[in-house]
């Protein structure tokens, strides 16, 4: 078949161009469809993008609904000695603490050896460990060859028996093994015996006395201390139950009483409050942008390239309202029933939040829980926060409103591929076929030509050969 360049040649016809505007025509169909793929491509696109912002908003409503943020506490103490932490459930007070002593770990130290690489035993050994609360015993084999203060080191070390077992170097030729207990307390201080080789017997058993092998070089210890003059002892220098919701670190002994003051901290509330209106005001600011309308002039009836892919969109808008009712608790037994009582205000022209942030600081410094109560609520059905987040945890679903759509403009995008297809290969086709019959026009003409040629030629030769005869 003749390519489309080399069409009309025979006939001398344009049939080239000819077929050319007939594709360019035939091809005209396919453009409502294209532009209707492009709008639902851009919308499919702006459902991730509004399910993008939804999740972002969500992240700063869950951090917020956390009732653990009203009731938080700070600490200050009288002293370097020691530092508190506070808990829920902690209570804001003055406490007068001493400390007397620390808890320490226990270190046993062996004999001075005159290698750390050289075997000791002959025979195969097992030394037991045995902590002073009772604990199943751990028992570390160290066969003859591994008897060496490395090969102990490593057996030990790697039995996980409460102990950290290391070497020291104290000078040339000269190396002790050193067991410490991996936990402060007298309940973590553990002794040693030794069955098998009676090398590393007299060397490593330890039985608490001062007659034993090795050397207590640091005494377990439990810490010792007073709280409002109430005596206390514990096996760590971390102490979480003395004090509910305090957790006391002790890391030096005091001078007499010192005072550890526990009062109400809003600025955790304050900050959630904050980063959860600027996450809010983001997404309105998403809302805006995927909703976007720019009026057209006068008689044109395009729209404006630069507006949102959801304008008009039912699915954003349902959302978008929806939240907008969220932002007050009518069903709050507190004083506070709105954000704006609280100091958190709706602009009515953008629908973004504004915070006076001096109006929140008073509302937490005097009824923290009453604020609370508003957002929180019962965590269950009630508060603006809780409402919130299960209102987010719906839409976002894989069943929600959100995933409906999207999977609705997918099948319409499927569906208009199916039409874009099938209405190309019908154009292809109907362009195979003018591209025949101009093909077998373009032949039948140049035919056509070629015997008018001869038959104009004949006619010419007949006609002079006539003329000499009559001569």
């Amino acid at each position: 078949m003749a390519s489309i360049s080399t069409l009309g040649i025979g006939s001398g016809l344009d049939l080239a161009s000819i077929l050319d505007s007939l594709q360019t025509s035939e091809k005209a169909a396919l453009t409502p469809i294209s532009t209707q793929q492009s709008s639902y491509t851009a919308k499919l696109s702006a459902y991730g993008t509004l399910k993008s912002a939804l999740t972002t908003f969500q992240t700063a409503n869950t951090t917020l609904n956390n009732a653990d943020l009203f009731s938080a506490t700070k600490t200050t103490s009288s002293s370097t000695a020691f530092s508190a932490t506070t808990a829920a459930g902690a209570v804001a007070g003055k406490y007068s603490i001493s400390v007397t002593q620390l808890a320490a770990a226990q270190t046993l130290t062996s004999a001075v050896q005159t290698s750390n690489t050289t075997a000791l035993a002959t025979a195969a050994s097992t030394i037991t460990i045995q902590n002073a609360k009772g604990d199943a015993a751990v028992n570390v084999s160290i066969p003859a060859a591994s008897s060496s203060l490395t090969g102990i080191r490593d057996a030990i070390n790697k039995a996980d028996a409460g102990v950290t077992a290391s070497i020291i170097k104290t000078g040339d030729g000269s190396y002790r093994l050193s067991l410490t207990s991996a936990e402060t307390g007298t309940d973590n201080a553990v002794t040693l015996s030794v069955s098998g080789d009676s090398t590393l017997q007299s060397m490593l058993n330890y039985d608490g006395t001062s007659g034993s092998n090795m050397t207590q070089s640091v005494e377990a210890k439990n810490a010792e201390l007073t709280v409002n003059n109430v005596a206390i002892e514990n096996s760590s220098n971390t102490i979480s139950d003395a004090l509910e919701g305090i957790t006391l670190n002790l890391s030096d002994v005091t001078t007499g009483n010192q005072t550890l003051t526990i009062t109400s901290d809003t600025s955790k509330a304050s900050s959630a409050i904050s980063a959860w209106v600027n996450a809010y005001n983001t997404l309105q600011d998403n809302f805006a942008s995927l909703t976007k309308y720019t009026a057209v002039d006068v008689g044109t009836t395009t729209q404006d390239s630069s507006n949102g892919a959801l304008l008009g969109d039912s699915t954003l808008r349902t959302i978008q309202s929806q939240l907008k009712t969220m932002l007050t608790n009518a069903q709050s037994s507190s004083t506070y029933k709105s954000l704006a009582q609280i100091g958190v205000t709706s602009d009515p022209t953008t629908g973004e939040l504004e915070l006076d942030d001096d109006k929140l600081t008073t509302a937490l410094t005097d009824d923290a829980d009453g604020v609370k109560e508003m957002i929180i609520g019962d965590g269950k059905t009630t508060g603006i926060a809780t409402t919130i987040a299960t209102n987010m945890t719906s839409w976002l679903s894989s069943t929600g409103i959100l995933q409906a759509a999207t999977d609705g403009v997918s099948k319409t995008l499927n569906n208009l591929t199916d039409q874009y297809n099938t209405a190309s290969t019908r154009i292809d086709n109907t362009i195979a076929r003018y591209k025949t019959q101009f093909t077998a026009l373009d032949v039948l003409i140049s035919k056509l030509n070629s015997t008018s040629s001869y038959l104009t030629s004949q006619f010419s030769t007949t006609s002079s050969s006539t003329s000499s005869s009559s001569s």
